[in-house]
């Protein structure tokens, strides 16, 4: 199974941004939609993504200066990216040996969705849970 099937149910509407937008109106997009991170786009490719862990590492040096900075200047870069064909246990793999908790989804250099790790795993326990309940089924019924 790929991150595809989690899109078709999700979307592929992604909120983003460019680099030149400051950090803080993008920490206030962040906070209006209630999301943990934006990619950062440019001229259609991905960038970067601006996660509110940037936001804390950046303030914590700089202060309250760092609100006024270009978020091209404070987003992690190169973003970790998949393709829509990437088997959902490889996602998952890959956000927890690279400790990220969201994957831009790109598909001939441009961004077509966005995963998070509780996308993943929702949609892995998801599955177990209907496996669980053919089986408990097959075997009441056999």
């Amino acid at each position: 199974m790929t991150v595809a099937v989690i899109l078709q149910h999700k979307g592929h509407d992604v909120v983003h941004v460019s680099p030149g937008e400051n950090v803080l109106s993008v920490v206030k997009l962040i906070a209006e939609r209630r999301i943990g991170c934006v990619p950062v786009v440019d001229g259609g490719k991905v960038v970067g993504i601006f996660s509110e862990r940037d936001l804390l590492y950046h303030v914590a040096r700089e202060g309250a200066a760092a609100l006024d900075r270009p978020v091209g200047e404070v987003m992690t870069a190169p973003a970790i990216t998949i393709d829509p064909d990437t088997p959902i246990m490889h996602g998952l793999s890959l956000m927890t040996k690279r400790r990220i908790r969201h994957l831009p989804i790109v598909a001939d250099g441009a961004l077509v969705g966005l995963v998070s790790i509780g996308d993943l795993v929702k949609h892995r326990i998801d599955r177990i849970e209907s496996e669980a309940a053919a089986l408990r089924n097959y075997i009441q019924t056999a």
